[in-house]
């Protein structure tokens, strides 16, 4: 399968955009990784309440059905993290690399 990136960007409750990027990079990340996502980076935009981020996949499945594992697995429901409590808006779209 050829590898898929996507551009992430989520507006986050005012007062919360730290505790996301915290919660993001302690717990999120890591269970991404083990289930063979590659993350490119994350960024903050403070003036805009903003968290922007790069997502890949890479391997026999497609994005979507790699992302739908990461969803429904039983460490994902451990987290007990709804994207709900922290995001205004999720504007995700897949990129194309040419540099």
């Amino acid at each position: 399968m050829p590898r898929t990136t996507q551009l992430r960007t989520y507006t986050i409750r005012d007062g919360m955009l730290d505790e996301w990027a915290e919660r993001w990079r302690e717990e999120i990340v890591p269970l991404r990784l083990k289930l063979g996502f590659s993350i490119g980076g994350a960024w903050l935009v403070r003036e805009l309440n903003q968290f922007v981020w790069l997502i890949s996949y890479e391997g026999p499945e497609t994005f979507q059905e790699r992302n739908a594992l990461y969803w429904s697995s039983k460490e994902r429901e451990a987290m007990n993290l709804n994207p709900d409590d922290y995001l205004l808006h999720t504007d995700d779209c897949t990129v194309e690399e040419v540099y």
